[in-house]
């Protein structure tokens, strides 16, 4: 959006629209009458039939490059069998572990997204924070392009670090509030020496902001002078700014309107076909999870319960969890709600997991009692 101190002349809207005319860019468009009691302010619409309703919903439809870069062979990512255990206590003392993750395997291809779903508690961020490096596996292999990041060497684990980034969920508390703009993007690029000099540092600032749909102008300003939406751009440009190969996205769009999530899941869009990046796209909601990923994977207390091709799981899911998740997304259809599958009691603790299937203690279909006393393994469909 173009600066309010410097607004462009004609249709304030030229820069952005597809359809733009030499006379957009220097006479401002007046209201034209449509039929039923339908206005707007378009050149476009003063001499009917200029454009159509198919021409403008052709300008305006997602890309579809996206899915001409995705390589077939070995995957950007692999993650076999992660385990993650945290060491606690208990107010009186007694030793405790929380089971966060237990033998997750995943694997994301160039240009791939991979959705990850599943209620709070369930192991999702700290499936992300594993990848990145934020936390150490307790067991498990990570590799990255081939190489195993928990038996790289220091120094060359932390020069494939800069090829995967994080887009945290909170996009005010994940951003220093004593630091400007150009200072927390600036902050990569100072630890790994990425610019030669400050000249060339200003312009990989400049770029990033405005691939995140931010002014330039921006970088002197701090966290608290910005909206949600325009934050967790900030958080985009910190990450585009390390020309990252690999970017995870914990739950970006879930403290923002829907409006403004609309905004940024466009833009991380446009952003996978310009740079060709692959995303773990963390989420709870199902509709933005169908609407970005190529692929979807169901977690329930840090174990995965289902995954495939996200149009495949979307409309012939198998497992009870995923069917009551899938039933509980709104629909304008009154004629679904008598489909609701309401899944009583709550999410087991992961201090003290149910032996057997995790999930036997809320499942509607539990007729099984190896249920409660084996956890049942994947099964390719």
């Amino acid at each position: 959006v173009p600066h309010p101190l410097d607004f462009p002349e004609g249709c304030r809207f030229h820069p952005r629209c597809p359809f733009a005319t030499k006379a957009c860019r220097t006479q401002a468009p007046v209201m034209v009458a449509l039929p039923g009691r339908h206005e707007v302010a378009c050149r476009l619409y003063q001499n009917a039939g200029q454009v159509s309703a198919a021409d403008m919903a052709a300008a305006y439809r997602p890309q579809q490059a996206m899915v001409t870069f995705r390589q077939a062979g070995k995957p950007l990512l692999d993650a076999r069998h992660l385990v993650k255990y945290f060491n606690t206590r208990s107010q009186r003392g007694q030793k405790l572990t929380v089971q966060a993750v237990q033998d997750i395997s995943l694997s994301v291809k160039t240009g791939e997204t991979l959705g990850v779903v599943g209620e709070s508690g369930c192991g999702k961020t700290t499936l992300g924070k594993l990848i990145v490096g934020l936390e150490q596996p307790t067991a498990g292999e990570i590799h990255y392009r081939g190489e195993s990041l928990l038996s790289m060497p220091p120094a060359r684990r932390r020069a494939v670090s800069r090829h995967i980034q994080m887009v945290f969920q909170d996009p005010f508390s994940s951003l220093d509030p004593r630091m400007t703009v150009r200072d927390i993007i600036a902050e990569g690029l100072d630890i790994h020496q990425l610019a030669e000099n400050k000249s060339r540092k200003e312009d990989m600032i400049a770029v990033a902001l405005s691939e995140a749909g931010l002014q330039p102008e921006y970088m002197n300003r701090y966290p608290h002078e910005f909206s949600g939406g325009q934050r967790q751009r900030i958080g985009i440009a910190r990450a585009l700014v390390m020309s990252p190969q690999l970017i995870i996205c914990d739950e970006p769009v879930s403290a923002l309107d829907v409006s403004i999530q609309a905004q940024i899941i466009n833009l991380l869009q446009d952003l996978q076909a310009k740079r060709r990046l692959s995303y773990l796209f963390v989420a709870h909601d199902l509709s933005v999870v169908r609407h970005i990923s190529d692929r979807v994977m169901v977690m329930y207390l840090g174990r995965v319960m289902e995954s495939g091709p996200t149009d495949t799981l979307f409309e012939s899911h198998a497992h009870p969890y995923t069917q009551a998740l899938l039933s509980a997304v709104p629909s304008p259809d009154l004629k679904n709600r008598a489909h609701r599958i309401v899944l009583t009691g709550d999410v087991p603790s992961p201090l003290d997991p149910p032996a057997g299937c995790p999930f036997q203690t809320r499942c509607p279909q539990l007729k099984d009692h190896r249920c409660q006393t084996q956890c049942p393994p994947l099964v390719h469909l």
